[in-house]
């Protein structure tokens, strides 16, 4: 089952519950109050946002790889409110997204790799496995 023909809003849940049991992604301790991005106004309200956030990152690694931490704070971005001035879009932050793919490097699941100009990380095989399985979990949860 391929997890690229998976709705991604069904399929991050269960990565994420998958991502609970690997020893090396847990959330550092200043992880319960930090805001996800500059034009964020408070932090996230689920208790297991860095699981979620991290099934994420991985799933965005796994389509568009190789990826650094530069595009993926542009995909996490958004706009900011700034009172009676225009809005304008603000990158995510960029802590949040490094620590959770050094957490994802050292369980395995991905790797930094160089595609001709382009480097960054890509999925391995142990990535692709958990993805897939995940893609099945989320198959049999739907019959």
């Amino acid at each position: 089952m391929k997890s690229q023909s998976v709705e991604p809003s069904k399929l991050i849940p269960i990565i994420a519950e998958e991502l609970k049991k690997i020893e090396e992604l847990r959330p550092p301790e200043w992880a319960q109050f930090v805001k996800t991005g500059v034009h964020k106004e408070r932090p996230p309200v689920q208790k297991n946002w860095w699981h979620i956030r991290s099934a994420a990152v991985l799933l965005s690694v796994a389509k568009l790889g190789p990826i650094g931490v530069s595009k993926l704070r542009t995909k996490y971005g958004g706009k900011r409110h700034r009172g009676y001035r225009p809005e304008h879009f603000f990158k995510g932050s960029g802590s949040i997204i490094r620590k959770i793919l050094q957490q994802l490097e050292s369980a395995a699941l991905i790797e930094k790799t160089r595609k001709g100009v382009h480097k960054g990380r890509s999925l391995t095989k142990k990535g692709k496995q958990l993805l897939d399985s995940a893609a099945e979990k989320s198959a049999v949860q739907q019959k």
